[in-house]
């Protein structure tokens, strides 16, 4: 299983993202996030045996933050990794605390993660050529409310994601996760 927890935005807000990110495709090339699987990333677990996911669970369910907005006001083309990525301009503390506290939880029960701060963004363009100058991003709304665990499948295309489990953000409280109904996210890109 490859695993990974994120926060997803709401519908009309991944819709308006993927938007974005075509006409930004127009200029540099590269291929576009479906709108369905824009996420943020919060910790990245890479491939485990399913016997791990117990572990993986109780980490997150220890894990927490309040509820909060998350700010989308800065664009970023990383040329040398063909990337184009929307995050904020400074991250939300509340945001910071939950990735924070979701990684230090998972260390505690053995698990490796990359060592790197933080660095809260939505990667919304892969294989972008030409360095543009990036339009505004529209303006969104993106509450957090929960995060989930992600179970990642690789093929031949774009990777799919299936949500295994949501975690309620609830202020002043420690979250539980309660197994996520069936729902699949398309690919990771078209």
């Amino acid at each position: 299983m490859r695993l990974f927890f994120a926060v997803w935005p709401p519908e009309e807000t991944a819709e308006a993202l993927h938007r974005w990110a075509r006409r930004v495709r127009e200029a540099t090339g590269g291929r576009a996030v479906d709108a369905c699987a824009i996420h943020l990333t919060l910790a990245f677990l890479g491939a485990f045996p399913e016997s791990h996911l117990g572990k993986v669970l109780a980490s997150a369910r220890r894990a927490g933050a309040a509820p909060h907005a998350l700010p989308l006001d800065a664009a970023r083309q990383v040329a040398r990794r063909g990337l184009v990525w929307a995050g904020p301009a400074q991250t939300p503390p509340l945001l910071e605390a939950l990735a924070t506290s979701l990684q230090a939880e998972l260390r505690s029960e053995g698990f490796e993660l990359d060592r790197r701060e933080f660095l809260a963004h939505v990667t919304l363009l892969r294989q972008a050529g030409t360095r543009v100058e990036l339009p505004q991003l529209p303006p969104l709304d993106w509450p957090v409310t929960e995060f989930t665990l992600v179970q990642s499948r690789l093929g031949s295309g774009p990777a799919n994601y299936e949500i295994l489990a949501r975690f309620p953000l609830v202020a002043g409280e420690r979250v539980s996760g309660d197994p996520a109904p069936p729902k699949s996210r398309a690919s990771a890109g078209q």
